[in-house]
């Protein structure tokens, strides 16, 4: 995978006219350098023209396909429905392009699997679309654990909610893969393969309990155990916006606003007991800028692959599978 020889910028195909491909997605891109988006599809051709006019793409096409099997595209972005990313993702894979993949990167485990499988039988690189582990407020908060800044970690306390008032949104859809854990429940979920021990629960580690639309869940609650450790995750699409997390350890707590997708707002306040509470405010920029940094620069062949899918998707869709499995028993 190389960067484009004329201008040295990584050419970038996006797949889906989606909401957060346009606000998320390219203002990152822009932010990052490096690369540019080159190529927007969608189903519909009208849409993927007023997608690439509103915001700067390079050209519009309708189908997929186009994208994927184009010699002009060097990485692509899979901004699909969650029933569509299996498919499409092993599809640029095999034409030789780098991808980045919506979180979750599938639906369940098997679908997992066999992705990463393609990975690594076609050699092209693939990362999940989660952009935490890229930031410095996240390093930050793994350097304060790692300096035993809290004692031991004993409890991961995460919550990921937002207001969803649209009743036509996919994710609120089953056969598009919808549900809030899918959506947003994965946040914990992954974060805690950051903070908390190796160990992989299992069926019969979780409780919990969920509410839905009779089609998926809408919000949903668990304990998950980890051995000596617990995650405690909140989720769901019926309330004001709320990322607060807490990391607990034997000696004080680390509480942080935003750990997921932090602005200059957010901060990461350290408390110890009998100590002044000491606060962190962060110094990210957009949410994928960092992360698109790192890919342009290991496609410029400048830094080694960091955070890729073959490093915790798998497990994540696992523990998914359990945390939802406990929400509906």
């Amino acid at each position: 995978m190389s960067a484009d020889r004329l201008t040295g910028e990584v050419r970038w195909g996006i797949l889906g006219a989606a909401n957060i491909a346009g606000r998320q997605f390219l203002p990152g891109l822009r932010e990052a350098g490096g690369g540019r988006a080159a190529l927007v599809a969608s189903r519909d051709r009208g849409r993927a023209a007023a997608f690439a006019n509103l915001h700067g793409v390079d050209h519009s096409v309708q189908g997929y396909d186009a994208v994927v099997d184009s010699p002009d595209i060097d990485a692509v972005y899979v901004a699909l429905p969650n029933s569509h990313h299996a498919r499409w993702t092993q599809r640029a894979l095999e034409t030789g392009k780098a991808v980045l993949c919506e979180k979750p990167l599938c639906v369940g485990s098997a679908q997992t699997a066999a992705v990463l499988e393609t990975a690594a039988t076609s050699g092209s690189l693939l990362w999940e679309s989660f952009a935490f582990p890229f930031q410095a407020q996240h390093r930050r908060l793994l350097d304060l654990l790692a300096d035993g800044a809290i004692g031991e970690v004993r409890e991961l306390n995460s919550l990921f909610y937002f207001n969803l008032s649209r009743p036509e949104d996919i994710r609120l859809s089953e056969e598009l893969g919808g549900g809030a854990l899918a959506d947003v429940g994965c946040y914990p979920i992954r974060l805690a393969q950051e903070v908390l021990s190796t160990r992989d629960p299992s069926a019969g580690d979780a409780v919990g309990f969920a509410t839905g639309n009779g089609a998926v869940e809408t919000e949903a609650v668990a304990v998950v155990d980890y051995g000596f450790q617990r995650l405690v995750l909140g989720c769901g699409f019926g309330r004001a916006f709320d990322t607060f997390t807490r990391v607990l350890g034997t000696d004080g707590q680390i509480h942080l606003t935003n750990p997921f997708h932090p602005d200059p707002a957010d901060t990461l306040v350290l408390r110890r007991d009998g100590e002044e509470t000491v606060e962190h405010p962060t110094v990210d920029a957009r949410p994928f800028t960092a992360a698109l940094r790192h890919i342009h620069a290991v496609l410029g062949e400048e830094e080694a692959p960091a955070h890729l899918a073959e490093e915790s998707s798998l497990r994540t869709a696992r523990i998914l599978e359990v945390v939802a499995q406990a929400c509906s028993a």
